[in-house]
């Protein structure tokens, strides 16, 4: 199959030319096995989304994360409602689990919270849940505005020191 050069979005070894995603975030395996937590910040289209499923799929086939990237992209419709955002949020983790995820390490039904600590809730339920300790990759945070943003980073910065 002919390959060629992909600017649409994340890029499949398999069909397009591509400079490996791991080799390009050498330390990230550290920060990760030490708890940690990173933001990767570049431009638009040099390869973040992709580096982040490689990531994912490499730990989990590492057989010692349950890893995934998920994206918040779909709250920044609702950017007077957080209610609605989590909701659409929390939706698309579920469909992004199902696809890339087997079965055992799919994430549980999400817990009843109230608004404002869903997503918090749902991160802990499945942290908790998941026989391999869980890595999130978060994509698309900067798509969120005003509440709705302020909203999932209180949440993500509240739950990270309770995380098992």
């Amino acid at each position: 199959m002919a390959r060629w050069f992909n600017t649409a979005g994340p890029c499949k070894a398999d069909i397009h030319y591509m400079l490996s995603p791991l080799g390009r975030l050498p330390q990230l395996q550290r920060v990760i096995d030490q708890q940690g937590y990173f933001v990767l910040h570049a431009p638009r289209q040099t390869g973040k989304t992709t580096a982040m499923l490689s990531l994912a799929k490499s730990l989990t086939e590492s057989g010692q994360y349950s890893a995934i990237m998920v994206s918040v992209e779909v709250g920044a419709a609702f950017t007077d409602n957080s209610d609605a955002a989590e909701l659409a949020i929390l939706s698309a983790w579920r469909g992004a689990a199902q696809f890339r995820l087997p079965q055992e390490l799919q994430p549980p039904p999400w817990p009843e919270a109230p608004p404002g600590r869903r997503i918090g809730a749902a991160l802990s339920a499945w942290a908790q849940h998941s026989p391999r300790p869980l890595v999130i990759f978060i994509d698309e945070i900067d798509s969120l505005q005003g509440e709705v943003l302020l909203s999932v980073l209180r949440q993500l910065r509240d739950g990270y020191p309770n995380r098992p």
